[in-house]
């Protein structure tokens, strides 16, 4: 008996232990059990062991591989059954990349089974995935509900990406939505469809109609794409709503092995850029997925511009197309017009790497070529950009950038520019492009040739223009010869691109050789110095000074906003003296004393142009000249410059005052107002006033000249000395003394006149004297005229009114009548004298030898004046 209930024991044990022992060692038996159903070099691993609890079985991790790639990683999956199977799994991890290593087909060969069969196989079941990601595309992730039974199945795909909501009854599938979010700020992509599945769900649908709704960045209006096959053809088209004309029509057929697209029409518009063409390509071997299949194709491009039409065709394949390792060779050749644009392109490349990074290298012989016209002025003779072994790529550009510009501009001149360099995958503020840069040119209105060298880099979000130097030969403008100028870096440019702390620095220098004038002055070699501090090229400070041998510093700063270019120039007190080789040599004028100094505001802007405004002031200057010395000079310039037009005197008129011009004739307290616009308007007159001068003991007054003039300027005489007239011109024929008076009506504007209908008159007693030997010599030439002479060799003049006109060729013409007494040899007689005189001022001002005109005049008019005397019975009355 006690060996019967050993053995009951040992069996109860058994089925007790045995049990328990497999649950405890799910983690170990599991995979290998899984291994017979698994497809051959795939298995499972568990990181913690599963466990079961009363109402459910718990898996913590699971990881499905193929070979040593990881296809699937599960986490925290729940198995229950309350009414039918519940799973629910916080997140399912998937790799693509691991597809290509799957075997092809079932190492026993065995039939493929229906799409009823598989769905005969699918449990009641309720399945939720809190979020699934396939790698590398992670920005599709999302959460997954889904409900299955023999006879529907329907999911849920809920991401901020991308969303769907599908079911399948038997072979009919129906899409209710599907939105596909590719970038945050662009309307998603919506498709909603019907589809007839195969019964073997191993390809394409065999039917289906599909319509879809997206928005394209440079195209106004959505666009509508429609999806329509049956069996193994199909085709779709996609139409901007604004416009009838097709984007894409896309004719296709499929078969068990290829899939074609032949015929195919595309055409594109924007910014008035209107390409189309054709298309087509062919897959093989689609069946076998993307890693076996064979893609080729064509694509051409037509273009019309100012020039005609233009074909471009880019053929690729027969290549392949991998999430791993793609190998599609391109060409792409022809040439595309826009306006009067000309783009020629040859370019053989190889798409490689996988499909979610892939890369584009260019073979030897890739060239792109461009001429024709940018803008109005500027011809591009040829640029030519070779791109023989660079690749580009999601992190940027590798290789070596070239790029050779001929142009000319009409009017400017022609150039040529060289640009060499290399890149390190290189995008717009990452990683790095280091560049040299030279050409030279003609600069045709200054007669200047220039040339420009330099080197920089772009490093990450930093610009540096390390080295640059750049110049003409000479400019040559005018009267002005300026030396070769040049101008480089005292300091690198530098521009810091970051977001939050944005910097843009750099210092540079021109100089100059000295500037020759025409006229014989010169400016000697100049410097200017200045440096830039902003954010960015579009906003920045800049200060700086001028400085030109002796003359200077002239400091400037300011800004630059991108649209206004605004400063500020200081010219703080100098001498004089330090513009003297300004002054022409010729011109004999040596300045002596006196300071200068100046402020300007100035700015500058497209479709403002420059305008300025501020003051100089010259005090107590002093310059001579071999026959004149001015002193006491004293000059005030308040000035606005805007839109072409200077407006003088402000805040107040411009100012001159001098102290005395010391000549034959001195002249003090001169005093000159002016105070207007130039070029002046009648709306903006320009005003001279309060002009005044002592001279010849008495003073020269000019009320007011209005420009443009309607009147004449009042120029009015105030007894004026004529002993200082004389005494000045120092004539050896005659003297004369006493006051004179009067008013020259002066004309700026008159297409004849100069003065017209001037007068001269005597306010005081004048005294006229001939010399005793010029005299005599009248006599002895013209015995006759002896008589005439006689009363004129002392007369004292009571009274005189003299007429005088100038034209504006100089011709000066008097017409003077004289009253006076003769006191010769004791007797007295009255004399009337009418005196006419004509003689160019110019030639007066030229020789100033009014004594021996004089003369000459008496030698040829005494007679006459004795004989008229004589007629008259009034030229003479004994006393």
């Amino acid at each position: 008996m006690k060996g019967k209930y050993k053995a009951a024991l040992a069996l109860l044990l058994l089925f007790i232990l045995l049990p328990l022992t497999l649950l405890l060692t799910l983690a170990q038996w599991v995979p290998t059990l899984a291994g017979i159903w698994l497809p051959a070099g795939t298995r499972i691993a568990f990181e913690e062991s599963p466990r079961l609890t009363r109402h459910a079985l718990i898996i913590p991790d699971l990881r499905y591989l193929v070979e040593d790639c990881e296809i699937a990683r599960m986490k925290n999956a729940r198995l229950a059954h309350p009414s039918r199977w519940k799973l629910d799994i916080d997140s399912l991890d998937l790799n693509t990349a691991c597809l290509g290593k799957l075997p092809q087909t079932e190492p026993s060969g065995a039939a493929p089974k229906t799409l009823a069969q598989w769905q005969a196989m699918l449990p009641n079941t309720w399945l939720s995935i809190g979020r699934v990601t396939l790698t590398p595309w992670q920005q599709w992730q999302g959460k997954v509900t889904a409900s299955l039974t023999p006879a529907r199945q329907t999911i849920a795909w809920q991401g901020e990406a991308f969303q769907l909501q599908a079911a399948l009854n038997g072979q009919h599938l129906t899409v209710t939505e599907l939105a596909l979010h590719l970038t945050p700020d662009q309307e998603p992509i919506r498709l909603e469809g019907d589809f007839t599945l195969p019964l073997v769900p191993d390809g394409l649908p065999v039917k289906g109609h599909a319509l879809a709704t997206f928005t394209v960045p440079s195209i106004a209006a959505p666009v509508d794409a429609e999806l329509n096959w049956d069996d193994n053809r199909g085709q779709l088209i996609a139409i901007a709503r604004d416009n009838p004309e097709p984007l894409l029509d896309l004719p296709w057929q499929i078969s068990d092995s290829t899939f074609t697209v032949s015929d195919g029409r595309w055409s594109w518009n924007e910014a008035g850029i209107t390409p189309g063409g054709r298309v087509s390509f062919r897959v093989e071997n689609w069946r076998q997925g993307l890693e076996g299949a064979t893609v080729s194709g064509r694509l051409n491009v037509l273009t019309q511009g100012i020039a005609g039409k233009a074909n471009a065709v880019l053929t690729f394949g027969p290549g392949r197309l991998s999430m791993t390792q793609s190998a599609l060779p391109m060409h792409l050749t022809g040439e595309a017009k826009h306006e009067d644009l000309i783009l020629y392109a040859t370019l053989p490349a190889t798409l490689t790497g996988a499909l979610s990074d892939p890369q584009l290298a260019f073979a030897p012989g890739a060239l792109l070529r461009s001429r024709g016209r940018v803008i109005d002025s500027l011809n591009i003779d040829e640029i030519r950009w070779p791109l023989a072994g660079v690749r580009l790529s999601a992190q940027g550009v590798d290789g070596r950038l070239q790029a050779i510009l001929k142009a000319h501009e009409e009017e400017m001149g022609d150039f040529v520019l060289h640009l060499d360099g290399k890149a390190s995958q290189f995008l717009p503020d990452q990683g790095l492009w280091q560049w040299r840069y030279w050409g030279e040119g003609n600069f045709t209105p200054m007669n200047a040739r220039w040339d420009v060298a330099g080197r920089g880099e772009w490093r990450d979000n930093t610009i540096v223009l390390t080295d640059l130097a750049t110049g003409f030969d000479k400019l040559q403008y005018g009267t002005m010869l300026i030396d070769k100028p040049r101008l480089v870096l005292a300091a690198p440019v530098s521009w810091h691109r970051d977001a939050a702390s944005p910097h843009f620095s750099g210092a540079l220098t021109l100089d100059a050789g000295q500037t020759l004038f025409t006229s014989g002055g010169r400016l000697p070699a100049s410097t200017l110095r200045f440096s830039v501090d902003g954010t960015d090229p579009t906003f920045f400070q800049f200060k700086g000074d001028l400085r030109a041998g002796d003359i200077g510093p002239v400091r400037v700063t300011g800004r630059w906003d991108g649209e206004r270019l605004r400063g500020q120039a200081w010219w703080p007190k100098q001498s004089l003296t330090v513009f003297q080789p300004l002054l022409p040599p010729d011109w004999k004028l040596a300045l002596r004393d006196g300071e200068l100094y100046a402020q300007v505001a100035f700015s500058a802007a497209a479709g403002q142009g420059f305008e300025a405004g501020g003051h100089g002031v010259v005090t107590n200057a002093s310059a001579w000249l071999p026959d004149n010395k001015i002193n006491g000079v004293d000059f005030v310039l308040p000035f606005r410059f805007g839109a072409g037009t200077w407006s003088l005197g402000t805040h107040g008129p411009v100012t001159l005052r001098i102290g005395e011009v010391v000549n034959q004739v001195t002249a003090r307290n001169i005093t000159a107002d002016l105070q207007g616009n130039y070029p002046w308007s009648e709306a903006h007159p320009l005003l001279l006033t309060n002009v005044s001068t002592d001279l010849l003991g008495g003073k020269i007054t000019l009320q007011q000249l209005r420009m443009p003039q309607h009147d004449p300027a009042l120029l009015r005489v105030e007894n004026i000395s004529t002993s200082e007239l004389i005494g000045a011109i120092n004539p050896k024929q005659f003297t004369l003394s006493g006051p004179v008076s009067g008013a020259l009506p002066f004309w700026l504007e008159n297409d004849r006149w100069v003065i017209k209908d001037g007068w001269l008159t005597n306010p005081g007693a004048m005294t006229l004297r001939i010399d005793q030997d010029t005299a005599d010599a009248i006599v002895e030439k013209n015995v006759a005229a002896g008589a005439a002479i006689n009363w004129l060799r002392y007369m004292e003049i009571s009274r005189s009114w003299t007429k005088i006109n100038v034209d504006n060729l100089g011709v000066m013409t008097l017409q003077a009548s004289i009253t006076g007494t003769s006191r010769v040899e004791g007797k007295s007689n009255t004399v009337h004298l009418n005196y006419s005189h004509e003689e160019n001022l110019f030639t007066l001002w030229r020789s100033l030898r009014f004594g021996d005109n004089l003369q000459s005049w008496l030698e040829q008019n005494a007679a006459l004046l004795d004989v008229r005397c004589q007629a008259d019975k009034v030229c003479k009355e004994q006393e």
